[in-house]
């Protein structure tokens, strides 16, 4: 594939997928039948550059309705939009859910990730395969995390088409994944969200109150447990109100840097270059991460509210709420309850009559855990590879297409709704000084009761195991998913904060709480994660690009060989992982050697 256009042609429903999102074309130029249209002037320039935004969402039309993105689709959507086709090429082979080569409508991802691999995942993967055999008409793929670790292991079957259909089946079995990918509709209705919650219907609950308590389909019944209240706070207190409420509560970022919100807030809204714009960042893809999938399932509206008074208090009046591609459901419930909420005044042009507008985007990612970086983010919303940037300028100044912009991921939004209705006092009352209010945890692996738990922060890890009911044997508890850090059993006293974790030499991330027990080969769990890193590593920067890939060789080499060799390839691990932490562009890099690290000088891996 080089610049140019080749002679390739769309089918008729290639062509009605890109006309379906971006409307019939307007000339030849376009793409338009030459016998209906006028070749002496053409739609494009500046405007169609301007639409650059929505080649992502242009390559979702066309593997939704076709299962691939032929070369004659691309380069009707390269048309459209003026878009080179080396470099619409470029963004359609960075993501893991895209394929550019033919492959069946129906394709089923099956979580090779952590909690899964301990699952049973590998002969859950086999036995569908030698189940379905060859010329099944479905295309089998070993994913990463699914976001299900809950209920591992995990499939989830999409079947291409004019509506594209999805199912779920988790915990698979043989017999169900194949029933999933071979019949959606018939497939097992997914579990309720407040499944994923062992607390649900707590009343002490802050964060998760409303998790199987309120329909995730009303709006009425959201709002008569209370939502909407914290929005009429925000237009009482006024945007700077709004923000000195959120500093003062003490809130800082729970995707895992822990940036305090209101300070970022404050710069935003104190940049003079306008329009201002919100990022939600919904693309959790940390291995053993599924809070926030657990939030937009079991309250949406909450989401909603929360990122409308975000956007009020820094001046913003659009946001984009970007989701990963791997969450159907989740997108279901926020289509609707984004559509109920414009329906309503909520969001418009007149939200709640106070005269302010706003409204939000949902924007699917498409398979690159890289994207939750914020500014890879910003790249792969604007149509460009998700590769991050280099910093300054920082997002409050320059962010999405270059002007200021927030962002912030799920968890940290709902937070700011209990600060607004408790007040910023009673909020910081709960934790620690340094760590205030609730934060949720995701605990998977050899456990009881996965799920989502809720805690203050303070509790020990110790006190959440026994929540969850740790089994007998624990060998491991990974803290912070797969860029985090192992602890030992004898550890479980460290406090759940971002301090405590810090000053016991590990990390507590975005609250992934995985527990391994002595059946689960330590080795094999560490090579999965040196090939995690080295398949999502974006490939911009050497130190990460070749240090994942002479991580992942050299653990495959120490578990052939012992001795002094083994000693050798440890000593390069720790200089490869020095030199990612020093010289990466962003955290993916930085931390891809924590996990080996940790397992190495913590829980004696290889002696």
């Amino acid at each position: 594939m080089d610049l140019h256009f080749g002679d390739s042609k769309p089918t008729d429903d290639e062509r009605a997928a890109v006309d379906a999102l971006l409307g019939p074309p307007q000339s030849s130029w376009e793409g338009a039948d030459r016998s209906d249209a006028d070749l002496r002037w053409a739609r494009g320039g500046r405007a169609a550059r301007d639409r650059r935004d929505l080649l992502l969402p242009g390559l979702h039309a066309i593997n939704d309705r076709i299962g691939w993105i032929s070369e004659g689709a691309l380069d009707y959507l390269c048309r459209r939009l003026t878009v080179p086709p080396a470099e619409a090429y470029g963004v359609a082979t960075f993501y893991a859910m895209f394929s550019v080569k033919p492959r069946p409508a129906t394709v089923l991802h099956v979580c090779t990730d952590l909690a899964c691999a301990a699952a049973g995942a590998s002969e859950l993967c086999a036995g569908i395969e030698a189940r379905l055999g060859p010329g099944s008409g479905v295309s089998v793929e070993r994913s990463p995390c699914l976001g299900l670790c809950e209920r591992a292991p995990a499939a989830l079957a999409i079947k291409a088409g004019d509506p594209v259909r999805t199912a779920v089946s988790a915990p698979a079995t043989v017999h169900d994944a194949v029933l999933a990918a071979s019949a959606p509709d018939s497939a097992a209705q997914e579990p309720a969200a407040a499944m994923a919650v062992p607390q649900a219907g707590d009343p002490s609950l802050t964060l998760l109150r409303r998790v199987g308590v309120v329909d995730p389909a009303s709006l009425d019944d959201y709002r008569a447990h209370g939502g909407y209240t914290a929005l009429r706070r925000a237009f009482e207190l006024g945007p700077a109100g709004v923000i000195r409420e959120v500093t003062d509560s003490g809130l800082v970022g729970r995707g895992g840097a822990a940036f305090p919100t209101g300070r970022k807030w404050q710069a935003t809204a104190s940049q003079p270059d306008h329009p201002h714009y919100l990022v939600c960042n919904a693309d959790e893809s940390e291995p053993g991460t599924f809070k926030d999938r657990v939030i937009m399932e079991g309250d949406p509206f909450a989401l909603v509210e929360a990122m409308t008074i975000a956007a009020y208090a820094t001046g913003a009046h659009k946001g984009h709420l970007y989701l990963r591609g791997e969450y159907p459901r989740a997108l279901r419930r926020l289509e609707h309850a984004i559509a109920q909420a414009r329906a309503r005044g909520l969001l418009g042009d007149d939200v709640l009559g106070q005269g302010y507008a706003f409204d939000i985007e949902i924007r699917r990612g498409a398979g690159a855990y890289i994207c939750g970086e914020e500014t890879a983010l910003f790249n792969s919303i604007e149509g460009y590879r998700g590769e991050p940037r280099s910093k300054p300028p920082f997002p409050v100044e320059k962010g999405l297409f270059g002007k200021p912009t927030v962002e912030n991921n799920v968890e940290t939004l709902v937070n700011v709704l209990p600060i607004l209705t408790m007040g910023a006092p009673a909020y910081a009352a709960i934790g620690t000084a340094k760590s205030t209010g609730p934060k949720l945890f995701c605990v998977s692996g050899s456990v009881a009761r996965p799920g989502i738990y809720e805690l203050p922060f303070g509790a020990t890890l110790g006190e959440l195991l026994e929540l969850a009911g740790v089994r007998e044997g624990l060998r491991a508890v990974l803290l912070g998913g797969a860029a985090g850090g192992f602890v030992r059993p004898d550890e479980t006293d460290i406090p759940l904060t971002f301090e405590g974790t810090r000053e016991a030499g590990t990390t507590l991330g975005s609250g992934v709480v995985m527990a391994f027990d002595d059946t689960v080969p330590l080795p094999r769990l560490l090579l999965r994660i040196a090939e995690f890193f080295r398949d999502e590593s974006c490939g911009q920067c050497v130190p990460c690009r070749v240090g994942t890939v002479r991580q992942e060789e050299a653990l495959h080499r120490i578990v052939e060989r012992t001795g002094a060799a083994a000693a050798d390839d440890i000593a390069l691990l720790r200089e490869v992982g020095r030199a990612m932490r020093d010289a990466s562009i962003c955290g993916l890099g930085q931390t891809a050697w924590n996990a080996v690290e940790s397992a190495i000088d913590r829980l004696g891996a290889y002696e």
